[in-house]
Order: C-alpha cells, then structure tokens, then sequence
C-alpha cells in the first residue's frame, strides 16, 4: 500500500504555514473560532480552484464525499456550506491578500533570471491594467457600476518575469483605472507599461520623480513642441524618435520636464503607433517591443478567466468576493512556486488539469507532473484494429 502523502498535502507543503499564522494573527482570523478555522477556509477555497467548484454546495459536497481522507489532506474543522459562507462574510479578506503577497514575493525570487519574451532587457519591467468583471445588480449592490449593471476591477501590476501578479485591487467598476496609479508603489530604474487610458501627466510625473520609467501610448490630441529628434533606422519600422515639451497651459504645468515621443509602423497591422516614454537611453525599437509585451497582461486576465472561479463567485459581500479572488491568486502563485520549483516543462494549464483530478491520490507530485501523457505506447492498443473506421 502506497502510504505516501495525498497531491493535495504535497502542495501544502509548498505554502509557507509561518508566514499564514503571521498574517491570521495580525487580523485576528480565529478570534472565538472553535471548529473551523482560517485555514480550513483557506483549504476549501484553494479546493473550490484546484477542482473547478462553482458554489458552496459544490464544494461541501465533494469534500463530504472525500470525508475519510480531509483529516490527511490537512482539514481539521467540518465541511458545511454554511459555515464555509460564514467564514468567507466575516473573516477579513486582508488575511489571503497578506499571503498571496507572501507568495508572490517567492515567486518573484525564482523568476527573477527568466527572460521577457522578445527582449534583453536587464531592468525590471511591468504590465499594469485591469479587467472588469460583471455581477449581478440586485446581489451586488456594492458594486454598482452602471445603471442596471454591477462589476468589480481587478486592477493588476503584472511582472513581466514569470508573469506574477506583484499587485492586485479588487475595486467597483465604477473607478477609474488612472486613480489606481496612486496606490503603485514605484521602483526605481524599473519599466512600467500602460496603455493610453492611464494618461495623467501629474501621476505620470510622479514616474520620473521616483526615478522609474514609463511607456504608454500618445492621444491623438496631444499639445507639444519639439525640441530635439534622433536619427531612426526607418528599416526597422521607426519613423521618428523626438523629444518633447508638452505645451498646453495645465499639462506643461502638469509635467514640467522633457518627454520622448517615438513614431513606430507596425509592420504586421500596419499601424502606426505613437508611443510616450520618460526613458531616453533605450533604442527606440525595443521602447516598441516593450510596449508589445503589455499584451502579457491582457493573456494574464484571459488565463484567470478561464482557469480559476473568479466569474461565479460564493458570496455575496464585498468581503467574501475579495477573499475568492486573494485564494485564486493565492493559488495561482503556488502552482507557479510548484512548477519552477519542480522544474515541471507542462504550463500551468496543464498543471491545474492534472492536479483536478488527482488531488486525493497518493502519487509522488514530481512524478505526477513530470509524466508525459502526449504519446501512448501500448504494443497491445497499436495492435488491435480501431473501433471505428475512419
């Protein structure tokens, strides 16, 4: 009899237990708890992502129906879809936004060598956007955002290393993306890439204050005269590389020092992008392939989407929705410790269907993981005749 550990508990082994009591104690999470505690909340939440639960009652019946094994798994508390809603409405969601913190900081440790697709660039350098996720008025009504319409945000700093998820607001949809930028947190020498609707000259003065460097694209009506321009390989797609002094009364006041305004035709849309950057060191076609790699932020939201619950949520409360979505990154983040840690080749697509269906099996999780399930190489099945003749 195999008497080793379930997949489950030897993905718990990755998340760090000292760090979770730290973060439980400092909003004390288990305060006049009795039988269920955070981390049995953390448990059933991280199982509802693992195996694609789409509600309480999903998730209480599938842990009741593995009940022999929870004990092993690292559950200590009983699984009731009640107490499960009760947890996820009052436990303060700053707990799992603390951990995933944790985690993403060990993340980035391990992809800090990893290359940004398409550039040799030594700097650090981040995506940052936010996707938009639509909700139901009369069950949300904390998160109205049009009319007959509710939504929540998910405004998102993503590292271009590894593509993790340095920082994460969950906000109504009603807030505009450009207010996020006073919450970032800038590095000094790092790259920061946005798209056009994060254009504020006062916040984007705050880059170069900070001495950090951004790269967005220019409206169509901006005011400004040239000072200087550069020679450009026209070849390679540039038509123009100039500095710049904007001109209008508020956004000369705005953002009182020089800016680079580079010209770009992009060859395979053959479009013509007018990009803006703070950084006057870098060549401009590799300004251009920065700017290329935000789309990484875009494929990031497309991914969580489509593999982790962050669409159906299990409560209702503002609470228990940023709880969901702190344990779904927190999940993320782990399968991305998992995968650079194992030195797995699979995606994390690939990871997270595997591990859905094995959770409670006893297989070593690098055996698990390291198998290769492409090719079938049974003499015997390449010996039958087929059951259908194609």
């Amino acid at each position: 009899m195999n008497t080793g550990k379930y997949v489950f508990a030897q993905i718990l082994d990755f998340l760090p237990k000292h760090e979770f009591n730290l973060c439980r104690q400092k909003y004390q999470g288990d305060y006049k708890v009795r039988s269920f505690s955070c981390y049995d909340q953390f448990l059933s939440m991280a199982f509802a992502q693992l195996t694609f639960r789409d509600s309480l009652r999903d998730i209480e019946t599938c842990l009741r129906a593995l009940q022999p094994k929870l004990y092993h798994a690292g559950f200590r508390g009983t699984i009731s879809r009640s107490t499960l809603a009760d947890a996820n409405e009052r436990r303060d969601w700053r707990i799992y936004a603390d951990l995933a913190q944790v985690l993403i900081a060990q993340a980035r440790k391990l992809y800090a060598q990893d290359d940004i697709v398409g550039l040799a660039l030594h700097e650090a350098a981040y995506a940052f956007d936010s996707t938009t996720i639509d909700l139901c008025l009369s069950l949300f009504p904390w998160a109205h955002f049009r009319r007959q319409k509710a939504a929540v945000k998910l405004h998102t700093l993503l590292d271009l290393r590894g593509n993790i998820p340095c920082f994460l607001r969950v906000s109504c949809g009603k807030l505009a993306d450009v207010r996020t930028l006073d919450d970032l947190v800038l590095e000094a020498g790092a790259f920061y890439v946005m798209d056009r609707g994060y254009i504020d000259f006062r916040r984007l003065y705050r880059f170069a204050q900070s001495l950090a460097f951004f790269v967005t694209r220019a409206k169509k009506n901006l005011d400004y005269r040239r000072q200087a321009a550069r020679p450009v390989d026209k070849f390679a797609g540039v038509r123009s590389d100039q500095t710049i002094r904007l001109r209008g009364t508020k956004t000369a006041r705005q953002y009182p020092a020089s800016l680079r305004r580079i010209v770009y035709n992009d060859g395979a849309t053959d479009k013509r992008l007018v990009f803006l950057t703070n950084n006057f060191s870098l060549d401009p076609l590799t300004i251009a392939h920065l700017y290329k790699s935000r789309w990484q932020v875009e494929l990031f939201f497309k991914w969580i989407k489509q593999n982790l619950r962050i669409q159906a949520f299990v409560g209702t409360s503002e609470n228990a929705v940023k709880t969901q979505v702190w344990i779904a990154v927190s999940v993320y983040v782990l399968v991305a410790i998992i995968k650079k840690e194992l030195k797995i080749d699979k995606s994390l697509s690939d990871i997270l269907q595997i591990l859905s269906v094995t959770l409670f099996e006893k297989t070593p999780l690098f055996t698990l993981l390291k198998a290769d399930f492409s090719t079938f190489e049974n003499d015997d099945y390449r010996n039958s005749f087929p059951l259908f003749d194609l």
